[in-house]
């Protein structure tokens, strides 16, 4: 039965044939009854076994287990893992793999005469053997040698026929300074192979022989690399690429910032390519090496070269001795730190690599050497956790690993929660270095005191390894090192390119770092040589945008500081953001508004920046400049919750202001505050104040025209119509197309019938779409979406919307996206296409989850509470009206969203009491509201308050009533048709007609009354 369950199990998941198991059983003498005996062996095993493991069919048996629970498979899956691995990651895979063995294989198992069990035991002890000599390889090349030396004097006593086990027995001998011994090996090898085989030992080991013999540098030593006493961690695809590059040329050099992890980078790959190097891997270390320094001799040393192998002439200089010694050697050169050398560098590399033609070298760098054939690798921070990850993600982030396994070196209890593991990494910006320094707090910190302490980092981390470089000591050190290697006008640019916020273009670098000393025409070649040195990133194709990393941003701001030009900087600043909104600010309005938002969305960090930087200085005049300017980007580019918070501050920045910038921002500050469910009332202050201003200023900007109408509608509230009618003369083809909208709009809010309110929004979708406006197209569809839909043209009204979304992704207003697919989710579910509405309302949410702005959010709670009322789940829509009332705070005080939540709750309501107070409080609020078709909402709710009464009369009128108010009745509320057709059904069509034609002739205050004093 052992013998069964071994063979299912090699095979895990896999129908073995009942042929093959009755070999591997019984071999050549199988039973008469071979068949039926196999079968009551099955039964056996599965009383022996859980339920369910042993599955059969009619052409054999399988083992349902995963394969890693199978001891020999798994050995196997980790023995070919680490054939595909470098370095310390083998050797790991290689330990866990032989870490599964316990014995001979399958020595407990007694089959006698099956061949085949014989041929898998054979072959799983050839597999074991060769997984040992794998191991040993990886370690001695890791330096590890000195330590194999009994467990490989064990394994060549039992098999002294393996010559790759001899090998690296010499090797580790060698590395244990017993190079006697390891030719004793060699010479014990081959008189067995000469006595068991009649053959030689292989090539391979007779050149390890013969090296030792002649002592070369490189064979009985082929590295200075020295064992390291951490893991290392995140790098592993870099070190196969970089190891790939090093193979096909024959200069690479890593460059990246301080603290990127460049040396460590360069030994680790070096490590793993030392089996392919008869002449080994030497690391050159140049930052002992003086400015003035001989690289030559730094080389030298690092291979340890004596006079006696230099040739004749051991007076020569430093560079012509190690060509002389190097000439013919296959050998990598790990040339480290080069960046305060990097001329004496590039020289020693452009010889040694044209004279020493097996040579490679593998260099260190903060910028390029700059020698034709050399291939550069960027050394970038480790991988930081995608925002929004959940915590199983950002353990797997690589810089997370690195912070939790140096946390965990330091400290014994749990090091703190993957979020602010998160933090701390991304104010770090992934860089090893830092992340080792911060680690090193932890010993007398937790994880939520550093993160909070960060903002503050070059005080902090400052208890780096006393072993280490005094420049990785401390991070202030780290970028110290750095500094001091720059031209005095690279610190000028560097420093006063800490003032940008997600970083900055060509033109913007130019305008706020020229001057004293720094002509403007050399911006560009400052630029690129902190590039090439590694303190700035360019990225962008045809324009790009040059952006430093945290930590040297923070350090550049305290050299501006300490230079005195922070104003000066901060001043230059703020006037190139505002000169970029006042030009891109009227190209909004039209076609090209796409390519302007995207010009602005890449410097939307440093135009908050800069308004913030206004406001802190109390500048009123600037911040209202550039709210001026930005506050329609802000608006229809999808950030209205940040436009909402920079516009109003600088409205209430005391100071100076002329009257026009004045105007323009309280007209921007009524656009916000009016979007959404809110109207003219909730700005009433502000429209007041900005057409004050605009009247002052004498102004003919066409968008301060727009605060006319609004005024005039708050003096006289029968004139919504003419308010907008002379705006159609306009010399702005924008403004005239928006207040045909506005025209078509309030025909549908004073609740007029027939079609003019389409005819004009058609008319104004077709002049938004003739200049190419997105956020005016949109406007109009959804306008239009709603009235059709009101008319019961579902699928139409969706087909908007579609055509709606389309347009304002293109410019990136994702909050309106969300209204947009909130409402096409409700047109879906009343079409009866619920796998498209849930579609809609799961992309609003996704919408949802990148935005702040309370209305939008609100819009989303409230087409999920109808939905969930609709659907009968009354829990859930209460549950999503909280969320609406918490998300607006005092705006849900608002009279349109008091009379919505109250309509929806009087639905809700299972006591007639209690949703008779609810109707009463919509009715209020509608009233305050005063639009009709608000009103017209709340009325149907009322005949559903008379219905529920059975008062079907009175429920005929309030339906009659709620169609005069809106101007035809509301096909998408789905209570209206439930509510006509039971009072019909109860009154007959005669009865039903006669009180509708009373509720058309009622004031619905009278209608309102009448049925809530029931």
């Amino acid at each position: 039965m052992r013998g069964l369950v071994v063979a299912l199990a090699l095979r895990p998941g896999r129908v073995l044939p009942k042929a093959s198991l009755i070999d591997w059983i019984w071999g050549e003498r199988p039973p008469a009854d071979a068949v039926n005996a196999l079968q009551r062996l099955v039964s056996r095993l599965r009383k022996a076994l859980p339920d369910g493991v042993i599955e059969g069919d009619a052409g054999g048996y399988r083992l349902l287990v995963e394969p890693d629970a199978v001891d020999a498979v798994r050995f196997e899956r980790l023995v070919e893992e680490a054939r595909g691995a470098d370095g310390p990651r083998r050797v790991r895979l290689l330990r866990e793999a032989l870490g599964l063995w316990r014995g001979a294989a399958m020595q407990d198992v007694g089959l006698q005469g099956s061949d085949a069990f014989d041929a898998a035991a054979e072959r799983l002890e050839g597999l074991r053997l060769s997984a040992v000599e794998d191991r040993a390889d990886a370690e001695v090349v890791l330096g590890a040698g000195a330590e194999l030396v009994t467990e490989l004097t064990d394994l060549v006593a039992a098999h002294p026929l393996r010559e790759r086990l001899a090998a690296a027995l010499m090797r580790a001998l060698v590395a244990a300074g017993r190079d006697t011994e390891a030719l004793l090996v060699f010479q014990r090898t081959r008189e067995a192979l000469a006595d068991a085989l009649g053959v030689d030992p292989a090539p391979e080991l007779s050149e390890l022989h013969v090296a030792l013999l002649r002592r070369e540098p490189g064979r009985e030593r082929n590295t200075n690399l020295r064992a390291e006493l951490t893991g290392f961690i995140g790098r592993d695809a870099d070190v196969a690429a970089v190891a790939e590059l090093v193979a096909g040329h024959r200069l690479v050099t890593l460059t990246g910032p301080g603290g990127a992890g460049k040396t460590r980078l360069a030994t680790e790959t070096a490590r793993t390519m030392l089996g392919g190097l008869p002449d080994g891997a030497w690391l050159v270390e140049l930052a002992a090496v003086g400015a003035d320094g001989d690289v030559a001799q730094a080389a030298l040393a690092g291979l340890g070269l004596r006079d006696a192998l230099l040739g004749e002439a051991p007076n020569a200089e430093p560079a012509d001795r190690f060509v002389e010694a190097m000439r013919e050697r296959a050998a990598l050169l790990v040339l480290d730190n080069c960046e305060h050398v990097i001329e004496a560098a590039a020289v020693f590399a452009h010889r040694v690599l044209g004279e020493c033609r097996r040579l490679r070298i593998l260099a260190t760098s903060r910028e390029p050497l700059g020698i034709a054939g050399e291939s550069l690798w960027p050394v970038e921070p480790l991988g930081l956790p995608a925002e929004g990850a959940v915590p199983g993600e950002i353990e797997d982030a690589p810089a997370v690993r690195l912070l939790r396994d140096r946390a965990g070196a330091v400290r014994k209890e749990p090091v703190g929660d993957a979020r602010t593991m998160a933090r701390v990494c991304r104010v770090l910006d992934g860089m090893p270095l830092a992340i080792e320094l911060a680690a090193a707090r932890l010993r007398t910190m937790s994880m939520e005191q550093l993160a909070d302490r960060l903002d503050d980092r070059f005080r902090l981390l400052t208890g780096g390894s006393r072993t280490a470089l005094p420049r990785h000591r401390t991070l202030r050190a780290m970028v110290d090192w750095s500094w001091e290697l720059l031209t005095v006008p690279e610190r000028a640019v560097l420093r006063r390119l800490s003032v940008f916020s997600g970083g900055a273009s060509l033109d913007a670098a130019e305008r706020v770092c020229a001057g004293d000393g720094v002509p403007p025409e050399q911006v560009l070649d400052l630029l690129t040589a902190l590039t090439e040195k590694s303190l700035l990133i360019a990225e962008g194709g045809r324009g790009p945008r040059y952006r430093m990393l945290g930590t040297i941003k923070e350090y550049a701001a305290l050299r501006l500081a300490e230079a005195g030009e922070t104003d000066l900087a901060r001043r230059a600043h703020l006037a190139c953001f505002t000169e970029l909104v006042e030009t891109a600010e009227p190209r909004l309005r039209r076609a090209e508004q796409v390519e302007w938002l995207a010009l602005l969305d890449a410097d939307h960090d440093n135009i908050g920046a800069a308004m913030r930087g206004a406001l802190a200085a109390g500048d009123a005049a600037a911040a209202m400049r550039l709210a001026a300017g930005a506050g329609w980007y802000w608006y229809l580019g999808g950030k209205k919750t940040e436009g909402m918070e920079l516009i109003t501050a600088a409205a209430g920045t005391p100071g100076e202001v002329a009257d026009e910038v004045r105007a323009t921002v309280y007209a921007l500050v009524v656009l916000f505050v009016t979007s959404g469910r809110a109207d003219e009332r909730q700005a009433e202050e502000w429209i007041h104040e900005a057409y004050r201003f605009a009247r002052r200023s004498g102004s003919r900007d066409p968008l301060l025209g727009l605060v006319v109408p609004l005024e005039r509608m708050l003096r006289e509230p029968d004139a919504f119509l003419p308010a907008w009618e002379p705006l159609l003369d306009s010399e702005d083809p924008w403004v005239r197309a928006l207040a045909r909208l506005h025209l078509g709009k309030m025909r549908i809010m004073l609740g007029h019938a027939g079609r003019d309110a389409d005819a004009y929004l058609e008319k104004a979708l077709a002049e938004f779409r003739a200049l190419g406006e997105r956020f005016g197209i949109s406007f109009a569809l959804t306008e239009l979406a709603d009235r059709i839909a009101t008319r019961g043209e579902f699928a139409a009204a969706c087909e908007y919307y579609e055509q709606a979304v389309a347009v304002v992704t293109e410019i990136g207003a994702i909050e309106d996206v969300i209204r947009m697919r909130a409402r096409q989710a409700q047109l879906y579910w009343l079409l009866g296409d619920e796998d498209r509405a849930g579609a809609a309302i799961a992309e609003a949410e996704r919408c949802a989850d990148r935005v702040t702005w309370p209305d939008a959010l609100a819009e989303l709670a409230f087409a999920k509470a109808e939905l969930a009322r609709w659907g009968g789940d009354a829990a859930e829509a209460r549950r999503q009206m909280d969320v609406a009332t918490t998300v607006l705070g005092d705006n849900a005080q608002r009279a349109g969203i008091r009379a919505v939540r109250h309509d929806l709750m009087g639905y809700l309501a299972q006591d007639l009491t209690e949703s008779r107070e609810h109707r009463a409080a919509a009715c209020r609020a509608a009233a305050e509201a005063g639009h009709a078709p608000l009103i017209a909402q709340i009325l149907i709710g009322l005949a559903d308050l008379a219905l529920r009464s059975a008062r079907h009369e009175q429920a005929a009128r309030l339906l009659a009533a709620s169609t005069r108010m809106r101007g035809l009745p509301d096909r998408c509320h789905p209570d209206l048709a439930r509510i006509e057709q039971t009072a019909r059904n109860r009154l007959g069509d005669a009865a039903f007609a006669e009180a509708a034609r009373e509720g058309a002739e009622t004031d619905w205050h009278r209608l309102a009354e009448v049925t809530l004093a029931s």
